[in-house]
């Protein structure tokens, strides 16, 4: 990385909070990418990390755009070809991208986001997107079209998540669906579902996001988030997404959840969920934990404008005030918020 420099900027998760650091550049793996962050995103689980979700210790982390600035070991021509370009990046990291054979036996099934061995950007045993630069080898990078902006960019990482519920379920199975929960995950889950279905109801305490989702074309209902809600939302929906962030959302969809319908469930939260199993196996429940996402996916949306979700963002912050930044995004009200390096 000739005229780079050598130092840069980042925080560190340290006492349930953010702490400025002074720390070098990343070093590179062969067919490894230095970038250079543009703007990064603040999500529910960096939150849950400073609470002790997956004991992280490093710069958390995992929404992004940025703009490549080096790359080691590659051909004269693939270093043209990336250096300079807008990106993404894949947050779950192989073990064939770190060097290890032979790969194991999840990545030999193509099931690199469990990988054994894996690393995850910002979440586990790798530094994130809270810091001018981090780095990710080249197979988890994607070029940002041209007609695509950084707002819209640095969301693809959740949408991405919002599609892997189209690639976990036949869609065409069903004619509604329901999302619990109002948040930013929530919103863009709603927001591809909307774009295969004629009708999407989302439930929510706040009326200020649920009039964001109306803009979508999104059908809302207010919920309480007491027992009011036990009583009267019972076996609603063929398919319901769990996307609350709450370890208290888990009890209310299962109720909402017709028999033998789908449950999704999209929230990470640290701790335990409180929650009774019997209606699962009476009601014959399926229930599927999903995560991350097809990028490809949610390029695809972005770029065709099907969806936009720079209506989310609620504020943008210079990177030097990340603790304050992240502070914010936890106060009610709030949807996304951006770090600018």
């Amino acid at each position: 990385m000739t005229g780079s420099p050598k130092k840069m900027l980042g925080f560190c998760v340290h006492k349930k909070t953010l702490e400025k650091r002074e720390v070098s550049l990343p070093a590179l793996l062969p067919r490894w990418a230095s970038i250079r962050v543009r703007l990064a995103g603040i999500c529910n689980t960096d939150v849950e990390i400073l609470r002790g979700y997956h004991g992280f210790r490093g710069i958390p982390g995992h929404e992004f755009v940025g703009e490549v600035a080096a790359v080691a070991g590659a051909s004269r021509d693939e270093k043209r070809a990336w250096i300079g370009r807008r990106v993404m990046g894949e947050i779950n990291i192989s073990c064939a991208a770190h060097g290890f054979r032979p790969v194991c036996r999840f990545c030999k099934r193509g099931l690199k986001t469990h990988c054994a061995r894996r690393t995850v950007l910002g979440i586990l045993g790798h530094d994130g997107a809270f810091a001018e630069y981090l780095s990710l080898p080249l197979e988890n990078l994607h070029r940002v079209p041209e007609n695509v902006t950084d707002q819209q960019a640095v969301f693809v990482e959740p949408l991405a998540a919002a599609c892997e519920i189209l690639v976990q379920i036949d869609i065409r199975h069903f004619r509604s669906a329901a999302v619990l929960g109002d948040g930013k995950l929530a919103q863009l889950i709603a927001r591809v579902l909307r774009t295969k279905l004629p009708r999407v109801v989302m439930y929510g305490k706040h009326e200020e996001k649920l009039k964001l989702a109306r803009t979508a074309k999104i059908e809302t209902q207010k919920v309480h988030g007491d027992e009011r809600d036990h009583a009267r939302l019972r076996d609603l929906y063929a398919l319901l997404v769990e996307a609350t962030g709450s370890p208290t959302g888990l009890r209310l969809a299962q109720e909402m959840t017709e028999p033998r319908g789908t449950l999704i469930l999209k929230s990470t939260f640290h701790g335990a969920a409180p929650v009774e199993t019997w209606p699962i196996v009476v009601k014959e429940l399926s229930i599927i934990g999903s995560r991350c996402g097809p990028f490809a996916e949610a390029i695809a949306l972005l770029r065709s404008g099907k969806v936009d979700p720079t209506q989310l963002i609620t504020k943008t912050f210079p990177l030097a005030q990340a603790p304050k930044a992240i502070q914010f995004a936890q106060e009610r009200g709030v949807m996304k918020v951006l770090l600018k390096p």
